[in-house]
Parts: structure tokens; C-alpha cells; sequence
């Protein structure tokens, strides 16, 4: 018989030294399992799901950004959080994509065991594929607590990322110009 999500909790409790039976333990398992099923939703959800539809027929053939989408992200080698923000742009070629649509992309991405690498290049590569524009930049800053509350604990230390597709990887101008409107470039 397999343990459930919140007896895993007790147990590791117990392995810390903690007793799961004092008062302000006593509903910590159930708690920590709900929270740790909130954090990784994203596993549950399909681009399809998130998307839903909401690819609409434009004339634009100029970037859009989305610029400044908070993220939150639980690091795949230590379970601690990872926070920060995403800067997603496109180049459309007949269609956008809807809004908050780019937002929730890069949630449901966010709400699983990552690592910033990686996750910026699920969100450039799925954004690219609901669209099919004609170049996708994604760059993510964000702090890791990993890094912060453990091992070297460098309080300000911020990782940054990008993957540039398409015109944004093949032209230095269009890159330039993105990374302008986002502030990362002079």
C-alpha cells in the first residue's frame, strides 16, 4: 500500500525530527500536500486547454510584447521557489494570440518542477507553435531560493535567460529592439 501525498508530508516530519502530532503540526501534512498540488497545477493542464481558441486573424506583422508577467516556479533539484518575471515577445504572421493567453503560457509551464532554462524554452517553443510567427523572444529574470536561502546565500544574485527564435535570433535589429522595449539594452 503507497502512502498519500499528506502521510509522505508526516513522514518527512518525522525524518526532520519534528512530532507530526504537536498542535501546530497536526494539519501541516494536509496543508503542505494542497500547497505542493497548487505549485505544480500546470502538470494538469494542455496548451490546448490554455490557448482554447483564442488565435485571431490580424493584419500586424509588428512585435508584440508582453512584458513584466510575475512568475512563480518550484526549482526541480531542491523543491524551492523560483520568482520572478517573463518578457515574451512575438512577430505575427496573420494571427494573434490572445492576450492573457501568453500569461497563462507562461503559468502553466511555471506551476511544475523547473528549471529557468528550461522553462524559457517551453514558453518561447509553445508560443511559437500555437502561432506560428515569424520570430518569438522569451528572457526571464528571476531570484531562486535555492541560491538564496541554501548553499552559497547570495541575497542578490539574479539569473537571467532568453531564447530568441526566428527573426529575433537571425537579426541582431530585431533582438535590439526587443530587448530596448523590455529595458535590457541601451
Amino acid at each position: 500500500m503507497s502512502l498519500s501525498l499528506p502521510q509522505h508530508y508526516r513522514e518527512i516530519l518525522k525524518g526532520l525530527g519534528e512530532d507530526p502530532e504537536r498542535e501546530g503540526l497536526l494539519d501541516t501534512p494536509k496543508r503542505a500536500a494542497k500547497a505542493m498540488q497548487y505549485l505544480c497545477h500546470g502538470y494538469s493542464q494542455s496548451l490546448d486547454e490554455i490557448v482554447n481558441g483564442a488565435l485571431f486573424a490580424s493584419d500586424s506583422d509588428e512585435m508584440v510584447i508582453v512584458a513584466d508577467i510575475e512568475l512563480y516556479s518550484l526549482c526541480e533539484h531542491h523543491l524551492l521557489p523560483f520568482i520572478g518575471k517573463a518578457h515574451v515577445a512575438y512577430i505575427p504572421t496573420g494571427k494573434v494570440l490572445g492576450l492573457s493567453k501568453i500569461a497563462r503560457i507562461v503559468d502553466m509551464f511555471a506551476r511544475r518542477l523547473q528549471i529557468q532554462e528550461n522553462l524559457t524554452r517551453e514558453i518561447a517553443d509553445a508560443v511559437q507553435g500555437v502561432t506560428q510567427a515569424a520570430g518569438v523572444a522569451v528572457v526571464i529574470e528571476a531570484k531562486h531560493m535555492c541560491m538564496m536561502m541554501r548553499g552559497v546565500e547570495k541575497q542578490n544574485s539574479t539569473m537571467h535567460t532568453s531564447v530568441m527564435l526566428g527573426a529575433f535570433r537571425d537579426s541582431s535589429t530585431t533582438r535590439q529592439e526587443f530587448l530596448q522595449l523590455i529595458g535590457r539594452s541601451k
